[in-house]
Parts: structure tokens; C-alpha cells; sequence
């Protein structure tokens, strides 16, 4: 049986990469030019030559800027869900303080698009045991699934004793829709983002393909649109910034062409669709 696999990505400027906030001031961040529309229309064209639907988790702040983009996403048959508004992380902000970003996000989004925005992933990641309050107000919120979850050893994110594979946080009334990940020698192994960009293809097609046939699930892949443009801004900033964004970017495109010819893949809303619908509350004991 043929396993259809799970594209994810998340729309946003390249300076919102951390190696950017941790580099530059404000200032200098404000004064780069915005790239966002056409890196996306360029992986848009890459998605449909390769005949492929995503779930695009995209900032509100893009949605509010450029709302005929975000349109777009839809009119091409992707899934638009919510990366939240400008990506500040989650433990950077309280519990109402991210109820009101999630509210602004969605506002932007479903202003954009005319459909309802289900999905959500934060920004890096950055929901986890420090932040248990984030999942319920989720919830509360109107939002039946997560993907912030990645279940790997990382110096900024991460729950590696996390569930791999799609499962409902019953206490919270939300699914949980786990970055993906290949196992080997008892590790996580991450395929995603600067993973994507940094093992070869040969390695990614044979890790996915091992979770395919091996375990018989899904991988959830992730990728930026800026993860393709190796002409972006290059501002000063420490060597170890430099390798961690721009590593890769000049073959991440043939990469990934390279990965939908061997796997279909599509959005999570198609290949997952119950978790649109929140899971059924935890039965009394």
C-alpha cells in the first residue's frame, strides 16, 4: 500500500529566522527587504510540477501585508493554517498574551482566504512541557490540531519522549500532528528545515521511505519558502548563524523535486482529515 506522505510549511519573511533576531537589531531587521510572495509563488510552481498540496502554516502579519498571496494558497488547493502573528515564540508570551496572537493570527488569515483556520504550529516550535497552558486555550480558541510538536533532541525545541505520529491530547480537546522523524540506533532522526537542507537527498529519500514501509506511517515534512532562495540577504552575522540559515539553500529546490518524484504528498487536512473535527473528550472515571 502506497503511503501518502505530509508537506508542511511555514510562511514566513527570512528574517524571522532566529540566526536574524539574534544578529541584527530591530532596526537593521525593519530596513531588509520583504522576499516572502515570491519565494512562495516559486515553491507554489515547484508543489504543482510536482503535483503536490501542503499545509501551509503561515504569520498573520504576511496574511495582513499580503492577503492575494495567502488567497492564493487556497485557490491552489493547499491547506492554510496558522503559524501564529509574527513569530514570537509561545514562551515569549503568557497565556493571555498568545490567546490574543492566536486571535489576531486567525483574524488575518480567515480575512485572507474566506475558510476557517483550523491548523496551528508555533513559532520555532516553542510549545512544551514550559508552556502546558498553550494546548488548551488552542482548543478554546477554535483550533482542532497542533504541529508544534517535535520529538527530537535540539538545542532550542524539542519533546524527544514525544508520541511520533498523530494522536489527541484528550485533556486539551486537540490532536497532536508530530513534526516527522526516522528512527535509527534508538534515536529520533529530524528531516525537516535546516535537517532537509543539510543531509543529502539520497538519505531523506531513504529515511522517509523507511517510516513508509517499515512503520507504515506518514513522515511530516517541513520547509520555509526562504529555504529555496539562495539569493536572500546576506547580512553580517557570527559563522555559526551563517551555516545554520544558509546552508543548503543553493540545492534545497532540486532536493525537494528529487523527494516528490518518489512520494506523493499532500496537506494535512487530506491525508488527516479527523483531526478537523476536535477528539472526544476524556471519559469519567
Amino acid at each position: 500500500m502506497t503511503v501518502t506522505n505530509i508537506l508542511t510549511v511555514d510562511v514566513e519573511e527570512y528574517y524571522h529566522g532566529v540566526e536574524f533576531g539574534a544578529a541584527l537589531g530591530p532596526a537593521a531587521i525593519a530596513a531588509l527587504p520583504s522576499r516572502v510572495v515570491q519565494q512562495t509563488e516559486r515553491l507554489l510552481d515547484v508543489l504543482e510540477a510536482g503535483a503536490a498540496r501542503a499545509t501551509f502554516f503561515t504569520l498573520g502579519v504576511v496574511a495582513q501585508r499580503f492577503p492575494r498571496l495567502v488567497r492564493s494558497l487556497t485557490a491552489r488547493g493547499h491547506e492554510v493554517a496558522s503559524h501564529g502573528w509574527d513569530h514570537t515564540p509561545v514562551r515569549g508570551l503568557g497565556p493571555a498574551e498568545f490567546r490574543a496572537d492566536l486571535r489576531r493570527a486567525r483574524h488575518a488569515l480567515e480575512n485572507a482566504t474566506g475558510h476557517p483556520v483550523l491548523g496551528y504550529r508555533a513559532p520555532n516550535y516553542s510549545i512544551g512541557p514550559d508552556t502546558p497552558w498553550a494546548f488548551a486555550i488552542l482548543a478554546e480558541e477554535g483550533h482542532t490540531y497542533d504541529s508544534s510538536v517535535h520529538p527530537i533532541v535540539h538545542d532550542r525545541y524539542g519533546t524527544p519522549d514525544a508520541p511520533r505520529f498523530v494522536h489527541p491530547l484528550v485533556h486539551a480537546r486537540l490532536w497532536e500532528v508530530p513534526v516527522g522523524t526516522a528512527r535509527a540506533a534508538a534515536t529520533n532522526l529530524p528531516l525537516g528545515g535546516g535537517f532537509f537542507r543539510l543531509f543529502p537527498a539520497a538519505w531523506l529519500r531513504a529515511a522517509i521511505g523507511s517510516v513508509n514501509r517499515r512503520e507504515g506511517r506518514a513522515v511530516v515534512l517541513y520547509v520555509h519558502p526562504w529555504e529555496f532562495d539562495p539569493d536572500q540577504p546576506r547580512p553580517p552575522m557570527p559563522w555559526r548563524h551563517r551555516f545554520r540559515h544558509y546552508v543548503g539553500l543553493a540545492s534545497a529546490e532540486r532536493k525537494l523535486h528529487t523527494l516528490l518524484s518518489a512520494f506523493p504528498f499532500t496537506s494535512i487536512e487530506r491525508a488527516l482529515p479527523g483531526v478537523c473535527v476536535a477528539p472526544a473528550p476524556a471519559a469519567a472515571a
